[in-house]
């Protein structure tokens, strides 16, 4: 197999270990996860803003199953 063809086969997984390793030596995986979470913060409050009366009744069967 000459390196053509494992280009062709494998150029996926060869870029994104590079990435991976870019965002592991620079420490951007906090950032990553950082910004992950904040985002699925502002979701899930304008979830429950949205939703208030379905999230509170969930909620309450919740806390009475336990």
């Amino acid at each position: 197999m000459n390196f053509k063809n494992f280009w062709d086969n494998y150029k996926g997984a060869i870029i994104g270990l590079i990435v991976a390793i870019i965002i592991l030596v620079t420490r951007l995986h906090d950032l990553i996860l950082a910004i992950v979470v904040l985002f699925l913060g502002a979701f899930i409050g304008n979830y429950v803003q949205r939703n208030k009366d379905d999230v509170k009744s969930k909620l309450k069967n919740f806390i009475d199953k336990m």
